[in-house]
């Protein structure tokens, strides 16, 4: 019987899933997954294709924060990358949707590289500082240059044909975005137990134990930080095409906020802890808004209209609510419950 996360040999350290009951949920998961757009109607499959991108951007930030320690309050800037790089490749030069979902990574990629190469020898809140002047930095810079991103005008963005399967319904979009979140959580899942993977959490972890067993600290930061600016750069894209208009107004900051939220709701370093804060940040402001309207019409009307002011107090109330009463994030306590489970009715 199982009775924790204890391993005894090394190959089921490195296994991606060593439970047979997981494979079944996850298949059961993404079965109704691609269910889902024959049977929601078109409000609820929005909220489905916002989780599934903002999925893909956790997953992102995972690696960076969760994996391998470090902070960053601007990657916000990276999705305005991402988006814009697919928008001026796609629709303004007219290229294949690949060749712009493949700019959308690499772009943001070679900006991390520009930021994190000197920023990433400070610790602590100098980098979280830096990422955040980026993300301000990187929207005057897309306004300024009209030339290639219509300033503030922003560019308009259809929905992709990719081999002749078009993706412009809500239901075949949806079917897009699944892909890319499902490809993004194998990828971040075989990044954490791979050698490259191993060194994040070593360096998270204690970053002079890490230096002292060789492992090359700046190397394997700027590894974590353009890997992150890559896949956030997939979701700016994904976003830009979900609203069908990419422009700087469309990136708020609060998205930076959100994510952080996301991570230690779900619980750092986790990837499913990335997924499981996705969806209860996702959804907890409709969610308060629906339980708060059924007292109140004009708290209803409150909420449509002060619903940005409103999202950052939601995100502020849970990060502080997570981090007192259960900072090891949604997976903690799925744990805590499932060895309660299992020990019962004896106490450890």
């Amino acid at each position: 019987m199982r009775t924790g996360d204890f391993k005894q040999t090394y190959g089921e350290l490195v296994t991606l899933v060593d439970s047979p009951p997981v494979w079944l949920w996850s298949a059961l998961l993404v079965a109704c997954l691609i269910a889902a757009p024959f049977v929601l109607n078109s409000y609820a499959l929005s909220f489905l294709m916002i989780i599934l991108i903002t999925v893909v951007g956790t997953l992102g930030l995972n690696i960076l924060t969760g994996y391998t320690g470090l902070i960053s309050l601007g990657h916000v800037g990276f999705l305005v990358t991402g988006a814009y790089a697919y928008a001026v490749l796609v629709s303004k030069y007219h290229m294949h949707p690949l060749i712009g979902f493949l700019g959308a990574g690499v772009v943001p990629a070679l900006a991390s590289l520009i930021v994190g190469a000197p920023s990433l020898r400070l610790k602590g809140l100098y980098l979280a500082i830096t990422t955040l002047a980026f993300s301000f930095i990187i929207n005057t810079v897309i306004v300024e240059a009209r030339w290639l991103t219509n300033g503030a005008r922003g560019i308009s963005v259809q929905r992709p044909e990719i081999f002749g399967l078009s993706f412009d319904s809500d239901a075949t979009f949806t079917y897009l975005c699944l892909g890319f979140a499902v490809l993004t959580l194998f990828a971040t899942l075989n990044i954490r137990r791979s050698r490259v993977g191993r060194a994040f959490v070593a360096i998270r972890d204690n970053d002079t134990a890490a230096r002292v067993m060789g492992i090359n600290l700046h190397a394997y930061k700027l590894f974590a930080f353009v890997t992150s600016a890559f896949i956030t750069g997939l979701s700016g894209a994904l976003y830009g095409i979900y609203l069908s208009f990419v422009s700087v107004e469309g990136f708020p900051f609060l998205l930076s906020i959100e994510a952080l939220a996301i991570l230690i709701v779900g619980g750092l370093g986790s990837a499913l802890g990335a997924v499981l804060g996705t969806i209860l940040i996702v959804l907890l402001p409709e969610a308060t808004r629906f339980v708060f309207s059924l007292f109140s019409a004009q708290i209803d009307a409150t909420f449509t209209t002060g619903a940005q002011e409103l999202k950052s107090m939601l995100y502020g109330l849970v990060i502080i609510l997570f981090l007192r009463f259960q900072p090891r994030g949604l997976v903690g306590a799925w744990h805590d419950i499932g060895r309660m489970w299992v020990n019962w009715p004896l106490r450890y």
